[in-house]
């Protein structure tokens, strides 16, 4: 086990299991400024290197399996920076090597160690899929359409910059929600395979913003996303 904890700041080129962005229902305002403000127990960041414990090596031996080739060596990290929302994140550094990330108040948040479990297996899941890679080729082609539209319409460099921008935003993004359903299905295997009940674990999604059907929006409706989990863990 290589559980580490972070102090600095941290690129962030992967996605979040949750978010604070405005949403359709969930908590209010107040509610996640006072979860954000929370830190873990003793009790908890124990939970935390238990979890971690089973969790990783069987991530990584699903990894290897899947490909070969892909660096499976995950780097656990605590984010410490103050009052950050409950958050986890995949990342790579300047090596390739992936990177799974936690804000302090995501561990002081969870309610139990399959929630934690579900959250780190989906993390790493989003890696084991090439989730990164896939979204850079996905903002590359959007920017060369929509900049190379506007070329041919005649627009002036300026507008030609915006355009490829715009069309690498979208580009993004046209995927996104697919990549979380994707790591959701994935994240199901890896916590059921280290012992933990990912059912149990997606309720957590009940706790966080819904962010609907919002258009072009970076995760699907949370119903949604535990349906999935539902449906691949009664597959297994």
């Amino acid at each position: 086990m290589r559980w580490l904890v972070l102090v600095g700041v941290l690129i962030l080129t992967g996605c979040a299991t949750t978010t604070s962005q405005q949403t359709q229902s969930g908590p209010s305002r107040s509610e996640l400024i006072e979860r954000a403000a929370a830190k873990p127990t003793a009790a908890q960041m124990a939970q935390f290197r238990t979890v971690v414990s089973r969790v990783e090596p069987v991530a990584e031996r699903y990894c290897k399996r899947r490909n070969a080739q892909q660096n499976c060596d995950f780097r656990i990290v605590i984010d410490e920076r103050e009052g950050l929302p409950p958050n986890a994140y995949q990342t790579l550094d300047r090596n390739g090597r992936p990177i799974l990330g936690f804000t302090q108040s995501i561990l002081a948040d969870v309610r139990n160690p399959d929630e934690l479990a579900f959250i780190l297996s989906h993390e790493a899941a989003h890696h084991i899929q090439n989730h990164i890679p896939r979204s850079q080729q996905n903002a590359t082609a959007g920017a060369i359409l929509l900049g190379g539209l506007a070329s041919i319409a005649g627009a002036g460099s300026a507008t030609v910059e915006a355009a490829a921008n715009a069309g690498a935003s979208v580009g993004a993004r046209s995927y996104s929600k697919e990549f979380e359903l994707e790591a959701d299905a994935t994240g199901t295997i890896i916590a059921k395979r280290a012992g933990y009940n990912p059912v149990r674990g997606a309720e957590y999604f009940n706790r966080i913003p819904d962010p609907g059907d919002v258009f072009l929006g970076t995760h699907p409706p949370n119903a949604e996303r535990i349906e999935t989990v539902r449906r691949t863990a009664a597959g297994l």
